[in-house]
C-alpha cells in the first residue's frame, strides 16, 4: 500500500492503492517556500520514507542557503541556471538540459542569477544550517525532530 501522495489534486481521492496517480503539473499551484523568490509545486511525496519529487522555480537572484544532502539529490535543470556559491564546488552551473546529482552528504549554497526552473527528487529532506545554530528542514522545522528516525529507516 503506497503513502506516496501528491498534494491538492482531487483526482486522485478514491483511487485503489495500485492505480497510475496522473498529476497535471500545469494544474498546480506554485507555492512559495521559506527562501525569499523560491516557490515549489510538490509533484509527489511520502513522508514516512521521506521520498519527494518537486518543481522547483526560483526568481532571478533567489538562492537556497548553506545545506547539506542527506541522502542522494537529484536536478534535472528545465530552464536557467543553478550555480555553487559556497562549498566544493563554488562555482559550478547547472543549466537547460543538464542534470545534476549531489552525493550523500555534500553541502554547499546556490544562487539562480537569471532565475530557473527544475525538476528535484530528494530520499529525505535536506538539512539547512541557521544561523543561530539550529538545523531545519525546509519547512523551517527541527530536521531531527522530523527526519531522524526516517534516516534511521533507510540505514
Amino acid at each position: 500500500m503506497t503513502t506516496a501522495v501528491t498534494p491538492n489534486v482531487k483526482e486522485h481521492e478514491g483511487l485503489g492503492p495500485l492505480q497510475s496517480r496522473l498529476v497535471h503539473a500545469d494544474d498546480l499551484p506554485w507555492t512559495p517556500i521559506r527562501f525569499k523568490g523560491c516557490y515549489a509545486k510538490t509533484l509527489l511525496i511520502d513522508k514516512p520514507s521521506g521520498i519527494a519529487t518537486l518543481l522547483i522555480k526560483m526568481d532571478p537572484g533567489a538562492g537556497l542557503p548553506d545545506h547539506e544532502h542527506v541522502l542522494i539529490e537529484q536536478t534535472y535543470m528545465l530552464e536557467g541556471r543553478l550555480v555553487d556559491t559556497a562549498g566544493p564546488d563554488k562555482d559550478i552551473a547547472a543549466g537547460p538540459g543538464d542534470f545534476i546529482w549531489r552525493p550523500a552528504g555534500s553541502r554547499h549554497a546556490v544562487v539562480a542569477p537569471e532565475g530557473a526552473l527544475m525538476i528535484a527528487m530528494f530520499q529525505i529532506p535536506n538539512k539547512f544550517f541557521e544561523q543561530d545554530g539550529s538545523i531545519v528542514d525546509q519547512l523551517g522545522e527541527d530536521w531531527g525532530k522530523s527526519w531522524a528516525d526516517t534516516l534511521k529507516k533507510k540505514g
